[in-house]
């Protein structure tokens, strides 16, 4: 979706500057934070390490999400090197994140004794969140933009809004599941991650304007396009998904809420 003249600045004073897309990001961190305490707290975890995982996951979530996002548009930033850092103007890139966030959370887990798969059950709600506030974002800064069509009532694809809408029917689809209450750990998470994979590449990546890596089909009437860097990895992480739902299955049992922060990684 473009929108001419639209400021990514919701106020300037001086030298502080607020953006809608650290303001969504904040708001983000803060939904997050706020389910993973209270219902970790619910379920016996310690306050302190569910503080200390947060934190954790944050940065190296950060981290990961940027550093994939750079590597993805080197040839922009190896002349703009003082961008790199700056977060603030939007830049992350999801898969980076989610790997980030999955290894560091899994090692801190595992020296603390803590029960990962719980856990990352319980932070679902903040990314499905975070997706759908951070495209909202994208739009202010004037990025994922759509291809044009000529197919609909709109002249491009408002990529942003397919993306805001994954991640809010996703956060949907988990407050339903989590009603069921017989689901076993971990599988909040994968069926997330599957989810947001198949949506992502079926539709969000079909219908914006990417570099075309493979095949390079583009129909323009329909304003779609295959295949994207994402589309190309998403058969693997769609395999990933579904060995580790299917291991889940095989090796984890249901835990009572009461023992659950005792249970290791198993």
């Amino acid at each position: 979706m473009y929108i001419e003249n639209i400021s990514p600045v919701i106020i300037e004073i001086g030298p502080v500057i607020i953006r809608w897309y650290g303001l969504m990001f904040a708001i983000s961190i803060l939904t997050g934070f706020y389910y993973l305490r209270k219902n970790g707290l619910k379920r016996g975890f310690n306050e302190d390490d569910l503080f200390n995982l947060f934190i954790i996951i944050l940065v190296f979530l950060i981290i990961g999400a940027r550093a994939v996002f750079v590597a993805a548009n080197w040839s922009f930033f190896i002349n703009n090197p003082g961008l790199i850092i700056r977060i603030d103007q939007g830049g992350l890139a999801f898969h980076g994140g989610l790997l980030g966030g999955i290894l560091s959370s899994w090692l801190y887990c595992r020296i603390k004794e803590l029960n990962w798969w719980v856990l990352a059950d319980l932070a679902v709600p903040g990314i499905a969140v975070g997706i759908t506030l951070v495209r909202v974002a994208n739009i202010f800064n004037q990025e994922i933009l759509g291809r044009e069509t000529e197919m609909f009532f709109f002249e491009q694809h408002p990529t942003q809004i397919y993306g805001s809408l994954i991640g809010l029917a996703l956060l949907f689809f988990h407050n339903y599941l989590v009603r069921r209450r017989t689901l076993l750990p971990g599988y909040l998470f994968w069926n997330f991650v599957l989810g947001y994979t198949l949506l992502r590449g079926l539709i969000e990546e079909t219908f914006r304007d990417n570099p075309l890596v493979v095949w390079h089909f583009v129909n323009e009437a329909w304003g779609a396009g295959l295949f994207t860097a994402v589309q190309v990895f998403t058969p693997f992480i769609v395999l990933l998904c579904l060995v580790m739902l299917w291991r889940i299955n095989r090796t984890q049992k249901f835990i009572p809420s009461d023992k659950v922060a005792s249970m290791n990684n198993g």
